[in-house]
């Protein structure tokens, strides 16, 4: 008897889950991973353990350097960095009540600003260079990055309240 695809799909998950990195608890991963499986419309991600899920962020030296330097950025690059920066704001959001929002204008050649709003106030700026090769060494240093713009933006907010409420 032949085992079903959902029961190899069940097994394959059980395995990958078995073998996985341990994820940081950070409330900028668990914004991440709530945003990657909100993205799962279908259901496919549904067994799959967080790391795994976070796995297409970490991106190693040698990786990058295979990644040619003037390149457009591939639109599942694009579509990472735009979670990434959505999970800031998110976590931004949960961290201190105010609404977040992200902005990002990135040219194809993979240029550009990622801005994150609270109410009238700027609290994330970033000029971003060679999209095409976003991502981190480990998912420690993913949750560090992450976690380092989120502590920024609440400074921010908690300096400047009334433009944040606005």
């Amino acid at each position: 008897m032949t085992a079903t695809p959902a029961a190899k799909r069940d097994a394959a998950a059980a395995e990958e889950a078995a073998t996985a990195p341990p994820v940081p608890d950070t409330p900028f991963i668990r914004a991440l991973v709530r945003l990657m499986r909100a993205h799962d419309t279908f259901g496919v991600w549904e067994k799959r353990p967080d790391s795994a899920l976070l796995a297409p962020f970490v991106v190693t030296r040698e990786q990058r350097r295979k990644i040619p330097i003037m390149d457009d950025p591939d639109p599942k690059v694009r579509w990472r960095l735009d979670v990434f920066y959505s999970a800031v704001a998110m976590a931004i959001q949960q961290t201190t009540e105010v609404e977040a929002m992200p902005l990002m204008r990135i040219s194809k050649e993979g240029f550009g600003p990622a801005v994150i709003l609270a109410g009238r106030l700027v609290v994330v700026s970033k000029t971003l260079r060679d999209v095409h090769r976003f991502g981190f060494d480990t998912l420690d240093a993913l949750a560090a990055e992450g976690d380092a713009l989120v502590a920024e933006a609440a400074a921010m907010i908690a300096r400047f309240p009334e433009a944040a409420r606005a």
